[in-house]
């Protein structure tokens, strides 16, 4: 018995391709391992055809590696993968505040301003669960502000990955006054549309989320 509900062979090979795809960042299935599409029909109850779809679209993301007469190991992501990905953010992200600036509506602004309030609210709580949703959405607002499908998606899936691979610790929570002022730099920044200013706060913002990270922190950025 599969443990999806009825659903179109798309939506079918999507959602597994996400679940099998978040055991491997969360480390359910841990780099190095073997992964056999008898193992993934069995957990899933889904035929052997979903199963292919789903491994295709892993390789493609460099999530697994297929090798002839083997079959597939998990690749997962090294502290240099993570590396890697920041360094992308940073310049990925300082394209974003610029086309931001320029095409942003005002009802994006009005948005942008009230995840910002919720941030700061949150702030005050001291509440770290919180301030990351509204953090996402803070980050997401200015992607779609864009206009840009295509660089949207693109820093969507950083963020993704900096999600499922970020370690929660006790102290975050002395963090969010320093998190709330990077944000409220970004924010003022798109206000005055002070490109330069936006440029800064966004590679200091990026910077610091990168620290906390390898420091163990839980991943705010």
């Amino acid at each position: 018995m599969s443990n999806y509900p009825k659903e179109s062979s798309n939506s079918l090979c999507t959602s597994l391709f996400e679940d099998v795809r978040e055991n491997i960042l969360r480390g359910k299935y841990p780099a190095g391992a073997r992964i056999t599409e008898s193992k993934i029909c069995d957990e899933f109850g889904v035929s052997r055809t979903p199963v292919r779809e789903a491994f295709k679209q892993l390789e493609l993301e460099g999530l697994i590696s297929n090798i002839p007469n083997r079959g597939a190991y998990v690749l997962g992501f090294s502290k240099q993968d993570i590396q890697d990905i920041y360094e992308l953010r940073k310049a990925t992200e300082i394209i974003a505040i610029k086309w931001s600036i320029e095409r942003i509506t005002k009802e994006e602004q009005d948005a942008l301003q009230e995840a910002y309030d919720l941030m700061e609210f949150y702030t005050l709580k001291k509440d770290v669960e919180k301030m990351m949703q509204i953090n996402s959405r803070f980050h997401e607002i200015i992607y779609k502000s864009t206009h840009s499908r295509f660089l949207e998606q693109t820093l969507k899936s950083y963020q993704f990955y900096l999600h499922k691979t970020r370690k929660a610790a006790l102290q975050a929570e002395n963090f969010l006054n320093q998190v709330l002022s990077e944000h409220k730099m970004i924010l003022d920044a798109i206000y005055t549309q002070d490109f330069s200013a936006g440029e800064k706060a966004v590679l200091e913002h990026i910077s610091n989320a990168q620290e906390r990270a390898e420091k163990g922190l839980l991943l705010l950025g």
